[in-house]
């Protein structure tokens, strides 16, 4: 066992070195000054590299090996083992400069696709994304590919899961949503959805008292954590005792700051509710983005989109927005999940958002595997919806530049957000057949009985197990989209008065 030991320590060693990483990219999307972008990239570069070399090492490889072949490993230590091979085995293909190098242009990328986001100009990002496309196919190149290439990207993300696996897993969705989406467009046309007043502002410090309390009440620990302002909203887990997250504001539309709140907490809880015993080990982290999905969309969506939790909130959303009309939930309900075919993703409807997830995953296998030129995305990009959506995409802020993920490098990560929605519903259906109806809980106003559900089915079991085993253990059954399915029409059909 002190073989495990030493391992161990090296172990936390490398991930502590990925918590400053982690810190340090928080700090660059919030607070950071401009004056600030080149040393931070430098840092970051540095960092990477350090890293790399720690996990790449010729003794680190042979304590691997060794453990591999021990029988005195409990289950824990054999996850550890298992994630280190994993990542070891990646890391050992990729020489050490192209690791600093493909953070330096990570970094540089992420300030680039910010002020190109604020001009909505896509020309300004382009040679970036277009430097990022380059080594993201000579790190494909450094892998080998076995199948595709864009197989290579989804791997890195939700592991085993390849273009076999999410075309037909799309195309069974599509088939379902569009259907549902076309009866809810000729349902709305003589029974109009209500809409925000566009004469009342919804101030920046009432929506963020406001969704303080809502995240509160989810069981965000704020002596644990911190909400910020960023771009793009997004969760950082630096470790169980420091996770932040953020939102951005609309003073038209408070649903925008609420609803990425309540994602970005979904997230936050996850990564609050990991084993602290556990740190800075595999053990201890999220096992995968799509179980990650699973937790933001949980919340964002099942219980925030619902007449129960409005039945809760609206007195806090009195008491900030006392010039708001007098709604009652089922009002507020219905504008929450109000169905139409918008530009932006993380404020899509949950009929519509698994095509702005499709979209992206078929233009992203056009970059890999077709090598579609990277000044051809926008006109791709906004060809693509036009056609899947109706509707013309007005500039590049609502188009290609309003995601942050090409900017980090991190294609293959959207079909996550579809996985998520499919575990989360999974978990749902489980979750009330073992504590009850989730609606009536809502409603008391103690939301605790869901967290205390999810706390030692999905957040302290870390990465000890595979994402599907994960949900399996958790629900009973392997992942399937069936519950998915019958969640999103069935709540839909009742919203729109489907027959």
């Amino acid at each position: 066992m002190a073989s495990y030991q030493l391992f161990i320590e090296k172990v936390k060693e490398i991930h502590k070195i990925g918590a400053i990483q982690g810190h340090l990219g928080w700090d660059q999307e919030t607070i950071m000054p401009p004056k600030g972008a080149q040393a931070r990239s430098e840092i970051l570069s540095w960092l990477a590299k350090e890293q790399h070399a720690r996990v790449t090492a010729p003794d680190f490889g042979e304590m691997i090996t060794q453990l591999e072949n021990s029988n005195d490993l409990d289950e824990n230590q054999v996850a550890n083992v298992r994630e280190l091979r994993r990542r070891y085995d990646k890391a050992v293909k990729l020489p050490s400069e192209f690791v600093a190098q493909y953070a330096l242009t990570r970094s540089q990328a992420l300030v680039a696709w910010q002020e190109a986001r604020t001009a909505s100009d896509f020309t300004m990002f382009q040679p970036h994304l277009e430097k990022l496309v380059e080594m993201t196919n000579q790190k494909i190149d450094y892998y080998g590919v076995e199948t595709t290439r864009y197989d290579v990207l989804l791997d890195e993300y939700e592991f085993g899961m390849k273009v076999s696996d999410y075309d037909p897993l799309f195309a069974g969705l599509k088939s379902r949503l569009v259907p549902l989406l076309q009866n809810i467009m000729e349902a709305k046309k003589t029974n109009p959805d209500p809409k925000l007043p566009t004469e009342i502002s919804f101030p920046v410090k009432a929506q963020t008292e406001f969704c303080k309390l809502v995240s509160n009440a989810m069981g965000f620990d704020f002596e644990a954590g911190r909400m910020d302002a960023s771009t793009h909203p997004f969760s950082a887990g630096l470790w169980p005792g420091d996770t932040r997250f953020t939102t951005r504001f609309d003073e038209q539309d408070p649903f925008s700051c609420l609803y990425a709140v309540m994602h970005e907490t979904g997230h936050a809880l996850y990564e609050q509710g990991l084993d602290a015993n556990h740190s800075f080990t595999p053990r201890g982290d999220a096992v995968s983005l799509g179980v990650h999905e699973s937790q933001s969309r949980f919340w964002e969506n099942q219980i925030g989109r619902t007449p129960a939790f409005w039945k809760v909130v609206l007195p806090w959303f009195k008491q900030q927005f006392p010039d708001a009309p007098e709604w009652t939930p089922d009002e507020l309900n219905k504008i929450a999940n109000c169905v139409e075919p918008g530009f932006i993703r993380v404020e899509a409807d949950e009929v519509t958002y698994n095509l702005h997830i499709m979209l992206r995953y078929e233009l992203e296998k056009k970059i890999f595997n077709e090598k579609l030129s990277v000044k051809d995305i926008p006109n791709t990009w906004n060809q693509m919806f036009s056609e899947w959506f109706g509707i013309e995409v007005p500039e590049d802020r609502m188009g290609c530049l309003q995601d942050i993920h090409w900017s980090m490098g991190a294609f293959g990560y959207f079909p996550t957000y579809t996985l998520g929605n499919l575990y989360a519903a999974q978990l749902l259906e489980a979750m009330s057949q073992e504590i009850g109806d989730v609606d009536e809980i809502i409603e008391t106003g103690d939301w605790s009985p869901m967290l205390d559900w999810l706390r030692p089915k999905i957040h302290l079991q870390g990465s000890k197990l595979t994402p599907s085993e994960l949900i399996e253990q958790a629900t009973g059954v392997p992942p399937t989209p069936q519950p998915f399915i019958d969640y999103v029409e069935s709540k839909y059909s009742k919203l729109y008065n489907l027959s």
